[in-house]
């Protein structure tokens, strides 16, 4: 019951400096926004604009070197430091303890189907787009057809 009741009081004194920041940080923005303010002219319009651009542009690709960097340090230039340097296991396939398993519906961890690239599904595949593109052909070419008939009953 005394840890509790630490525990308790610690989480009030947590929560009354949150909300304490937060009136501190919304009289901050009421200032900033009323009694600062000062109409700047077109250009200097402009050139906060370009600043308000400028610095997430700028520290995205910041934070991209060094992603770029700690990804270097880890796996190195071209991987050479992976422990697997190959491909293990493709589509719904993996690899544990050297046997080859299926993951997704019907297989380990239970699941969705996952997207394969075997053979036939590629063939699937294909026709379906190849019926989507035909259908889509087939549309257009009547809403075409309608126009020109609708075209020549007004001339």
């Amino acid at each position: 019951p005394r840890k509790t009741r630490k525990k308790i009081m610690k989480m009030e004194a947590f929560l009354r400096g949150l909300r304490t920041l937060h009136e501190k940080h919304e009289k901050l923005k009421h200032t900033v926004h009323t009694a600062w303010r000062y109409p700047l002219p077109k250009w200097g319009q402009y050139a906060m604009g370009c600043v308000y651009f400028t610095i997430p542009v700028v520290g995205g690709w910041y934070v991209m070197q060094w992603a770029i960097s700690k990804s270097v340090e880890e796996i190195g230039e071209r991987g050479e430091k992976l422990q697997h340097k190959e491909v293990q296991g493709i589509g719904n396939k993996i690899i544990v303890d050297g046997k080859e398993q299926v993951v997704g519906a019907g297989g380990k961890f239970g699941g969705v189907h996952l997207a394969m690239s075997d053979a036939s599904m590629q063939e699937k595949n294909r026709a379906m787009l190849e019926a989507m593109f035909e259908k889509e052909r087939r549309r257009r070419d009547r809403e075409r057809r309608s126009m020109e008939m609708k075209e020549a009953d007004d001339q």
